[in-house]
């Protein structure tokens, strides 16, 4: 099954300057810097507050109550979430977990929903963020339930490298493991790394220090 190239292109490239966004409101929200592999929130806290990336990344990964567990999302700077709070939501559904050294902007719901009541051109700009997340979602749906584990992956890897974003020419991955791609996926690690290296032999991927995304990925996601 086909897949346009719009679905490919992260919320991120609809982020706007936050920190003039919470200065118009006088607000001023809380920056927090960790490493990698830190719990920025468990499944089941309390859901408090809504949390900008400024650098780093973070994964979303849920627990099924048989003990499955599942990445849902991996965002990077411009991203939002936790955004749930402003709908009501008490308790996280998911744990977030940086993937790398980030500095977080936490904003306390109460006044997150004052700005998006009283600044309507920034709320603007936050919905058409939160709906090019929402149709990202669905995306990741369709995907899972129509493609091939190999059309995937690919559209997993180009995701991850944020195609489609102008300031990021080179595609490079941050370190990530055949483990979580497959767990990401839905596939097993042999298959992953079956599939990482006929994508590399076609030139598609590269490794020199680091993982390079070529743009031509693309055609294992766009080939019927």
């Amino acid at each position: 099954m086909g897949m346009r190239d719009d679905a490919l292109i992260p919320p991120s490239s609809l982020s706007f300057d936050i920190k003039a966004f919470l200065e118009s409101g006088g607000v001023s929200g809380k920056v927090v810097k960790r490493r990698g592999g830190h719990v920025v929130y468990a499944q089941g806290d309390p859901c408090d507050t809504v949390i900008y990336i400024q650098t780093g990344g973070v994964k979303l990964r849920v627990l099924s109550h048989a003990g499955k567990e599942a990445i849902v999302a991996m965002l990077g700077p411009g991203d939002f979430f936790g955004e749930g709070a402003l709908a009501g939501q008490p308790t996280r559904m998911a744990t977030a977990v940086t993937t790398e050294a980030s500095a977080l902007l936490l904003i306390e719901k109460q006044a997150m929903s004052r700005l998006l009541h009283e600044q309507h051109a920034l709320s603007d700009r936050f919905l058409a963020y939160v709906l090019a997340r929402n149709i990202r979602v669905e995306a990741d749906l369709v995907d899972q339930l129509f493609n091939s584990s190999e059309k995937r992956l690919a559209r997993t890897l180009l995701l991850l490298a944020r195609y489609g974003k102008q300031d990021i020419p080179h595609h490079v991955l941050p370190k990530i493991s055949q483990e979580m791609l497959a767990e990401m996926v839905g596939t097993t690690r042999s298959r992953v790394n079956f599939f990482m290296n006929k994508f590399k032999r076609l030139g598609f991927i590269e490794y020199n220090g680091g993982l390079k995304i070529n743009d031509s990925l693309l055609t294992i996601v766009l080939h019927d």
